[in-house]
């Protein structure tokens, strides 16, 4: 089943998921890309900082929701920023682009690492770079608590294969660690710069960590429960109640500890 996408619940926490996006930035800064292609650009409000901090480049998103495009697409500028609805594992340029660009989006692509080895060959210009981050979810409390309830007796004959299977926070992740990524792309040739931030967010509200997950990680349970809104509500329900003891509200706000893998590879110049 694709995961569907909700591009308002996706911006609930809009500045706290932008964090990392520039910092992926901060690390390509310094380049003068030509072409550069955000995969997984979601709704397009960061894609279009990227038309602004290369203002002579061509910067293309490319989600495969037709609401995030929908939603990105009131921010074309002809010959400059343009949306597209595609997937990453389908995507190949017309000619190889200067920049892939991908934050966040990765992780919902099994065969993503096989990717990065047609992308070094096929993609991106001799000398070019890619650049993505993708959260880390392994063993963080959220994913075990989804697992957890996913597979108790009362959920598991609708929620134990999502449980088992290939989403971020799913037993069979895709994700991989900073250093085999490292390995992956240095055994292609490419200058590799590879690390890994545990970023701390304070989130404000009634289960900010329910409201964060439902707008990313929780997708793939919400959507088998997709017409059933007693199951959706009662699951929502359970879940919240296992947040909320691995993730106590403190007089300040609700403390989230969010790990994210960063690579930056520059291809071989031929």
């Amino acid at each position: 089943m694709a995961t569907t996408w909700d591009p308002e619940q996706y911006l609930r926490f809009e500045t706290e998921r932008a964090r990392a996006f520039h910092d992926l930035v901060a690390q390509v800064a310094h380049l003068s890309p030509g072409t550069v292609v955000d995969l997984g650009c979601g709704p397009g409000q960061l894609t279009a900082t990227l038309a602004e901090r290369w203002p002579d480049a061509t910067v293309i998103g490319i989600d495969s929701s037709a609401a995030m495009i929908a939603e990105a697409a009131p921010r074309t500028v002809p010959g400059r920023l343009e949306f597209r609805q595609g997937s990453i594992e389908e995507w190949r340029p017309p000619a190889p682009v200067d920049l892939v660009f991908s934050n966040a989006a990765l992780q919902w692509v099994p065969s993503h690492v096989d990717l990065l080895g047609t992308w070094v060959r096929d993609a991106v210009i001799p000398g070019g770079t890619i650049a993505f981050q993708v959260p880390s979810p392994a063993g963080s409390a959220a994913a075990v608590t989804f697992r957890t309830v996913a597979a108790s007796p009362e959920w598991s004959d609708r929620l134990g294969a999502v449980a088992l299977g290939a989403s971020p926070r799913a037993l069979r992740s895709a994700v991989r660690t900073p250093d085999e990524y490292l390995d992956v792309l240095a055994r292609l040739g490419c200058a590799v710069n590879a690390w890994e931030t545990t970023y701390l967010h304070v989130l404000s509200g009634d289960d900010p960590v329910l409201e964060w997950f439902a707008g990313t990680g929780l997708r793939p349970y919400l959507d088998a429960l997709a017409g059933d809104a007693a199951a959706t509500a009662a699951f929502r329900a359970e879940v919240a109640e296992a947040l909320r003891e691995a993730y106590p509200r403190e007089p300040y706000g609700t403390v989230l500890p969010f790990r994210r893998t960063f690579v930056v590879a520059g291809t071989p110049n031929g």
